[in-house]
């Protein structure tokens, strides 16, 4: 049965208003029908190639969470801390290791039982915003050079372990004790930083 309906639609292809006989038409013509169906099949193909490309780059990082046992680098990867940092987790014996000739292999589930601990006891001084001392403070920077962590690891442990973090200007301080306390002293280094 033919419809009698004229309706005034615009084309979702060409953006031109048309006269349609049917209120579901989408398009003025069979032109513009056929360049909106191969844009959608460009656009499927492209969104598949984007997720083949995601999943490549992420098969790196999804094969190390599947390891039992992961070498230096491999932990470093997955945790996105400089070796140094991870170094000193095994030397405080916060993080077993067993070395097999020559390789230092580490235990995922060793890995994973790091985030399980109980939070670190902080000293009991807390600086207010009100009375910030900037003496009393690393900036972010300079907590990244003295302990060789990478930003993101340096963000994460703030955020995981509640450290608290003062802004001045452009520049965020957080407190030479907490540092200290998570990561370890470094009055050698600091003076030499300092000196440069």
């Amino acid at each position: 049965m033919s419809s009698n309906i004229t309706i005034q639609r615009i084309c979702q292809h060409c953006g031109k208003e048309f006269t349609a006989r049917t209120t579901v038409t989408q398009y003025c013509g069979d032109a513009c029908a056929k360049r909106a169906y191969k844009a959608r099949q460009k656009a499927a193909k492209v969104e598949t190639s984007n997720r083949q490309t995601k999943a490549i780059k992420e098969k790196p990082m999804e094969d190390l969470k599947a390891k039992a046992f992961l070498s230096v680098a491999d932990t470093c990867q997955l945790l996105g801390i400089s070796r140094w940092t991870l170094w000193r987790l095994i030397k405080r014996g916060e993080l077993p290791a067993a070395k097999f000739g020559r390789s230092i292999l580490i235990k995922r589930a060793d890995i994973d039982s790091l985030f399980q601990l109980t939070p670190l006891e902080f000293p009991a001084e807390s600086l207010d915003q009100d009375t910030f001392n900037p003496e009393d403070c690393y900036s972010l920077s300079e907590v990244q050079a003295l302990y060789r962590i990478s930003e993101k690891a340096l963000h994460e442990l703030i955020k995981r372990i509640g450290i608290p973090k003062y802004k001045q200007g452009i520049y965020a301080y957080v407190p030479k004790a907490h540092i200290r306390s998570l990561l370890g002293p470094q009055s050698d280094k600091e003076t030499k930083t300092r000196e440069l």
